[in-house]
């Protein structure tokens, strides 16, 4: 199935509130901050982040889950950049943002995922802070969501040898329980990992 199929229909996949994760994190961005947010879905974490006053740039590919993201901006009365963008040509800009937020973009393979992680810190400022927060490497035992790839889920070690003399504000590997939509629901296995750009 295709996410722009996965995204159809009138339900929210992963529901409209943000992650915890993110609702967790937001105090690190002061009002104002400029925040990316890669592979947005259906908008639930940028309408959040706008709605506490932060300018959010929000990238996806997929059109049904861009309608989706528009209309729930619109009905919580934020504003938000919505960007068309398939991450694999995205032309990552150089040192624009406050934040950038990766939240469950675990559709990428090891070598896609290292191309996105290198645009996330090209893309941030100098002391700006990283914020990734996906499933831990025996996810795929819960059935609550996420991909069942072994080589797409996250270790705090693979974290941080993506981001060598990174200081780490933040990093957790725990169980929780999920409620986010019909794509996440259940016990889940879970990593944060927070850090800011030297």
């Amino acid at each position: 199935m295709s996410w722009n199929e996965r995204f159809s229909g009138t339900e929210f996949h992963y529901g409209t509130e943000p992650a915890d994760f993110v609702r967790r994190q937001a105090w690190r961005l002061p009002p104002g901050a400029r925040v990316l947010s890669l592979a947005e879905g259906e908008g639930r974490n940028a309408v959040y982040l706008a709605g506490l006053g932060l300018r959010v740039t929000a990238l996806e590919s997929a059109p049904n889950a861009l309608a989706k993201a528009r209309g729930l901006a619109q009905a919580r009365g934020v504003s938000v950049d919505w960007q068309a963008v398939d991450l694999a040509r995205f032309d990552w800009p150089e040192a624009q943002f406050d934040a950038v937020l990766a939240c469950f973009i675990q559709f990428a393979d090891p070598a896609f995922r290292a191309r996105i992680f290198e645009g996330a810190a090209r893309a941030l400022r100098p002391g700006g802070l990283l914020l990734i927060h996906g499933f831990a490497t025996r996810q795929p035992g819960y059935g609550s969501g996420g991909p069942g790839n072994f080589d797409h889920l996250y270790t705090l070690d693979l974290l941080r040898a993506a981001f060598p003399g990174w200081p780490i504000l933040h990093q957790a590997d725990y169980d929780a329980v999920l409620d986010e939509g019909a794509g996440h629901a259940g016990r889940a296995a879970l990593v944060d990992f927070v850090a800011s750009k030297p």
